[in-house]
């Protein structure tokens, strides 16, 4: 896989996140099937887009799960770091994604926001390790 450079992850998720600010979720996938360097683009459409946009991560991720299940997983290392974003939103959001694209190995990844301080994502962590102790993947 050829590196992908920071002007293009930048560009990348600037016209993802139009896209999936605009409900354009198939084009999105499509590109993500073909790309898998948009990995890449996960933490900032997370952090900088819209709730629309965190919506549109949910629903691509779940989409790649049904399409690529093998290859989902390479969300994760955009992801893990932002288990410990200043946003509890954000934070909240991740644990719920991995816990639908990972599996019961990711569980301690997690585990941590069991003792955050804002209590919905703690209840967020509760409820995305039962989801990855009950997970086949």
């Amino acid at each position: 896989m050829t590196e992908v450079s920071e002007e293009d992850i930048k560009e990348f998720t600037e016209l993802i996140s139009l896209d999936l600010e605009n409900g354009d979720i198939d084009k999105v996938v499509s590109l993500f099937q073909y790309n898998k360097n948009l990995y890449a683009t996960l933490g900032r459409l997370l952090t900088k887009g819209s709730m629309f946009v965190r919506l549109g991560v949910n629903m691509l991720l779940e989409d790649l799960k049904e399409i690529k299940p093998d290859e989902v997983i390479e969300a994760l290392p955009y992801l893990i770091p932002l288990l410990n974003d200043e946003n509890a939103t954000i934070r909240g959001d991740v644990a719920d994604l991995i816990s639908n694209i990972g599996n019961e190995s990711h569980i301690d990844l997690i585990t941590p926001l069991l003792k955050d301080s804002h209590s919905q994502v703690q209840e967020i962590a509760k409820e995305a390790i039962e989801i990855l102790r009950m997970s086949k993947n």
